[in-house]
């Protein structure tokens, strides 16, 4: 029977961030996932957050706002937003506590917020990030508790989501499904904006994939058939056998859609693909990985991304 070659290399500054050979060892060698360690990879996705609204409610005044949005009662909606993210911390932190573990204090961030319609567009990114997170955690949540909590702390994520997208003049509820991210698919959308963290703070186990985003030259309307570019700018992904196939995987909360991707200056080109009748569609906020599989994606088979697509 002939195997499918699953891994790729990402080569960056002359060294190769590959798969380990074993990887079902490594696997099995890897340090079990703790509810501590659950939340606080969700308090560092919730200090990001309330660090990101309060830092634009400090750099844009009420008008800017009701400018951006033609909204005279988003400025005070996004003040309740902002108030959301701090209470969430405030509540991640005191179950930490109050469970005998440390909780992971504020980092320093760059958002590179130059308008009102550069937050507006991060914005609508991280709620749907956010969203994605809370969903994609809560299998590996033990405590019945806990996972309560996650679960409301993602409807409210959700109906932020739902109102940024509005605001953007999107649909609110562009998909019957959302989207589950694992720990460093996540892990790697938010990394770019963290500067440095507290020495002090907990490790956690995550890990952020090389960088893959959406060309500019993209169309400003992508939907399924639609042939677009996705660029790796601080890596060269290619198969670890030189020969095999590359593919970019979508995301679904029923299993990833591929398709197949080719390789062009800076990155890869391809279409996007339509998922197979009976499953999540492939819409609103996307995630795609490329990977050296067309059959599963894991954490040992991605090579890059995920990237952010809104398709419709």
């Amino acid at each position: 029977m002939k195997s499918t070659v699953c891994f790729v290399t990402a080569l960056a500054a002359a060294v190769a961030a590959a798969p380990a050979k074993n990887s079902l060892l490594a696997a099995r060698q890897a340090p079990k996932i703790t509810d501590a360690d659950i939340l606080n990879y969700a308090l560092t996705l919730e200090h990001l957050e309330d660090n990101f609204y309060r830092t634009a409610l400090a750099k844009f005044d009420e008008a800017a706002f009701t400018a951006a949005t033609n909204d005279s009662s988003f400025y005070s909606n996004l003040k309740e937003i902002s108030s959301d993210e701090s209470t969430h911390v405030s509540f991640l932190t005191a179950a930490l506590t109050k469970a005998g573990a440390k909780p992971v204090a504020e980092c320093t961030y760059d958002f590179k917020l130059p308008d009102v319609k550069t937050f507006l567009a991060t914005s609508s990114i991280l709620e749907g990030v956010g969203v994605s997170a809370y969903l994609g955690a809560a299998a590996d949540i033990m405590s019945k508790a806990y996972l309560t909590a996650a679960g409301s702390i993602l409807t409210v994520e959700s109906r932020h989501s739902a109102y940024i997208r509005n605001a953007l003049m999107e649909s609110p509820f562009p998909s019957p499904f959302d989207v589950p991210l694992d720990f460093n698919e996540v892990y790697t959308l938010a990394a770019p904006f963290i500067v440095s963290c507290p020495s002090s703070n907990p490790p956690l186990p995550v890990k952020a994939f090389p960088t893959l985003t959406s060309s500019p030259d993209n169309p400003a309307k992508i939907s399924s058939g639609t042939k677009i570019t996705l660029l790796t700018p601080k890596v060269v992904v290619k198969p670890a056998d030189g020969t095999s196939q590359i593919y970019a995987a979508f995301i679904t909360v029923t299993g990833p859609v591929f398709t197949e991707a080719t390789p062009v200056n800076g990155g890869f080109s391809l279409t996007v693909p339509e998922a197979p009748e009976g499953s999540a569609p492939v819409s609103g906020q996307s995630y795609v990985v490329l990977t050296g599989c067309n059959t599963t994606v894991t954490d040992d088979t991605v090579a890059a991304g995920p990237a952010v697509l809104e398709i419709s």
